[in-house]
């Protein structure tokens, strides 16, 4: 948030810099905290996961808001360049995905529910970790948009760290459930 508050106004003036820097705020706004508050019922996070997942995100946060608020001043042509509103489009398919597959997650067990169910419905038709796919759209999207190393280094690492927890939550399923739709990939549709 420092960055925001000492950012470069010339910057936050181009339009462009303002919408990325919104969409980024938009999703963590989202994950930080409504999506918490819309979940019910899950396991505690264990205290070094919660450590990790905060320093990646104060790192990250620094690096991406850095970059839209006083480094990349984008010009008002970027507004209208194809690789801004494909990432933009790419961004917000990826958010709606997200959303779709946490509420369908959300959704699969109703109160005092203490079984696992196997969920279906949106992306969960084509893949096990659709929540981790929308994810990974998302910020692949936003690195289209941003077209700078640092946003292109987070849609590498988000899938790097993504990727395998879609792969294992699917063996999950796998062998939880004898039933589970086996040409259901991990986290990439028909792929992997």
């Amino acid at each position: 948030m420092s960055n925001i508050a000492s950012a470069n106004h010339e910057v936050l003036q181009s339009t462009a810099n303002t919408i990325l820097l919104a969409m980024f705020m938009a999703h963590y706004v989202n994950r930080a905290l409504l999506y918490p508050w819309r979940t019910r019922g899950s396991k505690p996070t264990p205290l070094s996961v919660m450590a990790l997942a905060w320093l990646f995100c104060v790192v990250n946060g620094y690096m991406q808001t850095r970059m839209l608020t006083h480094v990349n001043k984008y010009d008002e042509r970027w507004f209208i360049d194809p690789r801004f509103g494909i990432g933009v489009t790419v961004f917000f398919c990826g958010m709606l995905i997200n959303f779709q597959s946490d509420d369908i997650l959300r959704r699969l067990r109703k109160p005092g529910d203490v079984g696992y169910k196997i969920p279906r419905g949106g992306m969960f038709r084509f893949v096990s970790g659709a929540n981790f796919l929308g994810e990974i759209i998302e910020w692949s999207g936003f690195a289209i948009a941003c077209w700078n190393i640092q946003a292109a280094a987070f849609a590498i690492f988000t899938f790097c760290n993504i990727a395998p927890r879609a792969y294992h939550h699917h063996l999950w399923y796998l062998s939880k459930f004898p039933d589970y739709p086996k040409k259901r990939k991990a986290v990439i549709p028909f792929i992997f």
